[in-house]
């Protein structure tokens, strides 16, 4: 719709060449002397001009309310997805590298703790699930709004000696979080490793959260120092790895944010801003109607110049 402005300069020709037309008719019948006495005196060369550029302008707000342009609204219900609650998935690495002790007792114990407090610190209408990943991914504990519930399921959650399905993973998150109808969903995944295994990529899972309009923020679990996992059978010293190019990738490609924690305080503020986050949802309004009120306007002026009691006679 945008593209008809473009037919502005065409009218503003055809208007010339129309002008043109009208002051050849005008020298037969008179004299440039009456003609100039005209122009610079009852009218002047702007007011005859003001009809079509209040016409031109009536024309370019109506080209941009059929655009319906939208504006960012930073509200708590700003659509009726929204209004019903969330569908908040929240898919965790169970990896063998989140044994790591360079958080306080481990990283899964200190993950474990920050999701719990961010499922009771969730809306009352939202809808809470998780899904752990390591060489595959399972639910641990299915949508629900009992937050007590989901609060238990994640305590509950072992350590994993398994690789890192990101992709997996991410993918039975968005399966989780569309799976009940009008509403919002939203998927959290922590990892602190390299996707290294699984059926499906991380840009497989990333075009599929993508097709199903789910947000997805990504944290990203690492430390100053190497984070020490174990040994290798030859003896050699294995140490964790974070990829936060495919974790930031998987944030911005689906409108969510990622963030990197360092230690235990560091990830619960982490998750705690997220949370929060999520209560000023971000949504988007029309204001195609101001665009149509000030094209009527704008028509409405441009009929009194021409026809009203001050009109104006070319």
């Amino acid at each position: 719709m945008l593209l008809l402005l473009f037919a502005l300069p065409g009218l503003y020709i055809l208007y010339l060449r129309y002008n043109a037309g009208r002051k050849e008719s005008v020298l037969r019948f008179s004299s440039i002397e009456t003609v100039t006495r005209a122009v610079a005196g009852r009218q002047g060369a702007w007011r005859r001009h003001l009809p079509f550029a209040l016409m031109a302008a009536a024309v370019a707000m109506a080209a941009v309310a059929m655009a319906d342009l939208q504006v960012p609204v930073v509200a708590a219900d700003v659509s009726p997805d929204t209004r019903n609650g969330r569908s908040i998935s929240i898919v965790l690495d169970v990896s063998e590298s989140m044994s790591a002790t360079d958080y306080a007792p481990s990283r899964l114990d200190a993950a474990k703790q920050s999701i719990t407090r961010l499922i009771q610190g969730s809306d009352p209408r939202d809808y809470v699930g998780v899904i752990l990943f390591e060489t595959g991914a399972t639910t641990a504990s299915y949508l629900t709004d009992n937050k007590q519930k989901a609060s238990e399921a994640v305590m509950s959650i072992g350590q994993s000696g398994g690789a890192t399905a990101i992709g997996d993973g991410l993918a039975l998150g968005v399966d989780m979080a569309i799976s009940i109808p009008d509403r919002r969903g939203v998927v959290i995944l922590l990892s602190d490793g390299v996707h290294n295994s699984g059926q499906i990529t991380p840009q497989e899972a990333v075009e599929y959260a993508q097709r199903a309009g789910v947000q997805v923020h990504t944290v990203g679990i690492g430390s100053v120092e190497p984070a020490f996992v174990k040994n290798d059978v030859f003896g050699q010293p294995q140490y964790a790895e974070l990829d936060e190019e495919t974790l930031a990738y998987i944030a911005n490609a689906t409108g969510g944010r990622f963030s990197k924690s360092l230690d235990e305080q560091a990830l619960g503020g982490t998750l705690d801003e997220i949370g929060a986050a999520l209560g000023r949802e971000v949504g988007y309004q029309s204001v195609s109607d101001w665009f149509v009120a000030s094209s009527l306007a704008l028509l409405a002026s441009a009929m009194y110049t021409i026809y009203g009691r001050y009109r104006i006679v070319a």
